[in-house]
């Protein structure tokens, strides 16, 4: 296993494709696709176009969204976190809307992305990546796998009434998940008198379990060895804030990107929303693990026809 894991965008100048003869007829196409996209993003599709190089393509995407994004959102593009905002939850497009976006960054990168494709990008960061393996001929990064509360209950070790997962969702490069408070939680009979406020720590804490599912169903160890699931614990948590007070109804988003992993410690960066507010940062969150051998596999059940008796010799 690896020190740290690795991004899903390759950084790989041998993969970039040399583009045919970009012509002035071409150019004249490309602004007039994207005339109502901002300057910087028509420059880019250009660039890209004229050298293949896809180092450009986030600030074509990022241009094409701005164009179909509303106005008093279009500043979220601009910020550190972009990669994290989500298509529909966040910036409020409609699956209308998203066709128009997916059709014109096809033309303008000459890629093809499917229907059944584009159901698994929810956010700009996964339509960056995707389009960046598609146009270097690469694989796509893996598809996230969504688990519900079923799965969750029958495979983590924490439980409830202390388990603050509803759901998960695991990528190659993250972790999220949602919970909603329901103003049943135990801890709100006393947290406040009157005024019940879910506490930071269990937002922390939250943090830690989506940590725990992604050590357990999304980290890559050596072949005959799992994660153990009674070995990880909560070691330490840095750069901790919060942002937003939250009551019963609120439905937490949160999510959580690997820094560092290597047995026996897996150092996270997380945050918590609820809706488009932040409500915690947390820099870092470090867990300790520990890897156990895989359990053999169940033997397979025999064909059914190996299971029938022989018909006995007739006389």
């Amino acid at each position: 296993m690896s020190d740290s894991v690795p991004s899903a965008l390759v950084d790989d100048k041998s993969a970039v494709k040399t583009p045919a003869v970009f012509s002035a007829e071409e150019e004249a196409g490309i602004r007039e696709s994207l005339r109502r996209c901002p300057a910087k993003g028509v420059e880019a599709a250009i660039e890209f176009r004229k050298t293949g190089d896809p180092k450009h393509l986030p600030v074509v995407i990022l241009g094409i969204f701005e164009r179909f994004v509303e106005p008093d959102l279009r500043p979220r593009l601009a910020t550190a976190d972009s990669d994290d905002l989500r298509v529909i939850e966040d910036l409020g497009l409609d699956s209308l809307t998203m066709m128009e976006i997916v059709m014109l960054v096809e033309e303008i990168t000459k890629t093809q992305i499917a229907n059944d494709e584009l159901r698994q990008l929810s956010t700009i960061g996964d339509i960056k990546n995707f389009v960046d393996c598609r146009t270097r001929g690469l694989p796509p990064p893996p598809v996230a796998i969504v688990y519900d509360s079923a799965v969750l209950l029958e495979r983590m070790p924490i439980q409830p009434p202390f388990l603050f997962l509803d759901e998960a969702r695991v990528s190659a490069t993250k972790a999220t998940a949602s919970y909603r408070i329901t103003g049943q939680e135990f801890f709100l009979q006393g947290h406040f008198k009157g005024n019940p406020v879910m506490p930071a720590s269990l937002m922390l804490e939250a943090l830690g379990q989506l940590g725990v599912w992604y050590l357990l169903a999304g980290l890559p160890v050596e072949e005959g060895k799992v994660v153990g699931a009674g070995t990880i614990f909560f070691a330490s948590t840095d750069g901790v804030r919060c942002h937003r007070v939250c009551k019963p109804g609120d439905v937490l988003t949160l999510q959580l990107k690997p820094k560092r992993v290597k047995a026996p410690l897996a150092v996270f960066e997380g945050s918590i929303r609820v809706g488009q507010e932040k409500a915690v940062i947390a820099e870092e969150i470090t867990l300790t693990f520990g890897l156990v051998d895989a359990p053999a596999p169940a033997p397979k059940p025999a064909p059914e026809a190996e299971l029938q008796a022989e018909p006995a010799p007739q006389v």
